[in-house]
């Protein structure tokens, strides 16, 4: 078989149906090509359904503290785990028709098969390794299957994979990828989580909701190493009290499997070491870009610790071959990989005014209990870049909306240049800060200074007045500090 397209789009995930749609928007006759879902990781196996799980857990803990809020239930709240995991995977598979519909909507055909680069402007398809998951909703305007198709541009949106470390490899029994973990057919009354990034983190704190014992093993000197030192150690002092055995400067250095747990040699900084059993072991150290089996050696395509090589509009070095998402590197998060597959698309089909990525602007969520949200340059890349900076902060604990919610543990910090007033970073830590981050988003995007912030007005009683108190701290005129 051989079909020729304006443009070809390998993988499904947030990147590439984006990509593919806005393709189509422009008039370009595109294909996507899936081997196993439409929507890829983050709809089926990542973003989406851990939301799902962790509101599930949100829901478990105010019913399990109703009395602070002078509610009386009577009886015992318990999870049942495998209603929560359905509620999770249901939410998936709507999503997962959402995106066949709209793929049909745009005319955009869907090949089902995993593709490798034959030559520039080729693939060849073969036929998937496991059946396809299907869209519930109307399929798409054409399903196609194996074969060689053509186009003028080819975009690689393959997405990436958990990393695994030599000697502890996640066996889907013991020890745990995120896939194992979104589905567990019961809870372990104990869990050790290796890593705590977002991933690992967010994990931990479900399964803590949930009534696990959980221990987070870190080999940096604080959790969530990417984010501001001081927004990071106020969240592990939450997660502690929420009942959470966090070891940081520590690494798992030996697993020995039991017939229904595992026990963990870890080395700390002390260089003392300790021993940890626990029923399962969830694998969170990180993902590797898809970049196997897709032909790029014989291209000549560049790669880089595990990615693509691509310019700011996801070029690689070949001509009429592209990269976008996870597979192009980090941030590796979804609404990057949206983005870069505007850019990359809109560059292709030769709009004007088309600009770069911009990495400093994209920001990062966690939505463990209590969520953290940032954008920017945390204070310390700021002062190593040399920059003469303001910071401001304001505490929830101040917040009237905060305290009426009785989730007034929290902190809004900003970071402004001091030369040019210029907003050059914000760290939260606390109740929906991952829905007020973008706030700071639209800001800095729009180059707003201190002024124009000091002089929005904000509506009252909001979590977002600590926004605007926490400007105002930077320079001192925080009004309820």
């Amino acid at each position: 078989m051989s079909s020729a397209y304006d443009l070809i789009i390998v993988g499904s995930g947030p990147g590439g149906y984006v990509a593919a749609i806005r393709a189509a928007q422009l008039g370009l006759r595109t294909a996507i090509v899936e081997r196993e879902h439409l929507g890829g990781i983050c709809l089926n196996w990542g973003c989406i359904p851990t939301k799902a799980l962790l509101r599930s857990a949100e829901i478990l803990d105010h019913a399990n503290h109703a009395r602070r809020y002078g509610l009386r239930i009577d009886g015992t709240v318990t999870a049942e785990i495998s209603e929560v995991v359905a509620r999770s995977r249901g939410v998936s598979q709507r999503l997962n028709g959402g995106v066949g519909f709209l793929m049909k909507k745009n005319g955009i055909d869907v090949i089902w098969g995993e593709a490798r680069l034959a030559k520039p402007g080729e693939i060849v398809v073969s036929a998937p390794a496991k059946p396809p998951m299907q869209p519930q909703n109307p399929v798409p305007k054409s399903t196609l299957g194996a074969g060689t198709y053509t186009a003028r541009h080819i975009v690689l949106a393959t997405g990436a994979r958990p990393r695994a470390l030599p000697g502890i490899e996640p066996d889907g029994r013991l020890i745990w990828t995120y896939f194992e973990a979104m589905v567990p057919k019961a809870l372990p009354k104990s869990l050790l989580v290796m890593g705590s990034g977002a991933i690992g983190i967010e994990f931990a704190s479900f399964y803590r909701s949930m009534g696990v014992e959980v221990t987070v093993v870190e080999v940096m000197e604080r959790i969530m190493p990417v984010e501001d030192a001081e927004i990071s150690t106020l969240a592990r002092k939450a997660l502690e009290k929420r009942g959470l055995t966090i070891l940081t400067s520590a690494r798992v250095t030996k697993v020995e499997k039991g017939a229904d747990s595992i026990t963990t040699t870890i080395e700390t900084a002390d260089g003392k070491g300790r021993t940890i059993t626990a029923d399962r072991m969830i694998s969170a150290i990180g993902v590797q870009g898809n970049i196997e089996g897709l032909g790029l050696e014989a291209l000549g395509i560049a790669t880089e610790r595990g990615c693509i090589v691509v310019d700011g509009y996801g070029r690689t070095n070949v001509a009429g071959l592209y990269a976008i998402g996870d597979v192009a590197g980090p941030p590796m998060l979804a609404h990057k990989a949206e983005h870069e597959g505007v850019i990359c698309v809109e560059k292709i089909a030769g709009l004007e005014n088309v600009h770069a990525l911009d990495k400093d602007r994209i920001p990062g969520c966690t939505y463990c209990d209590p969520q953290v949200a940032s954008v920017g340059l945390t204070e310390a890349k700021a002062r190593e870049q040399g920059r003469d900076v303001r910071i401001g902060r304001f505490s929830f604990a101040a917040n009237g909306k905060a305290i009426a919610l009785g989730e007034d543990n929290g902190l809004v910090k900003t970071v402004f240049d001091n030369r040019t007033g210029a907003l050059i970073g914000a760290h939260m830590v606390g109740a929906e800060v991952t829905e007020l981050v973008q706030g700071f988003v639209v800001a800095m995007n729009l180059e707003t200074t201190e002024q124009e912030l000091m002089h929005t007005v904000f509506p009252h009683p909001t979590l977002s007045e600590a926004m605007k108190e926490s400007v105002l701290d930077a320079y001192g005129q925080a009004i309820n500090a």
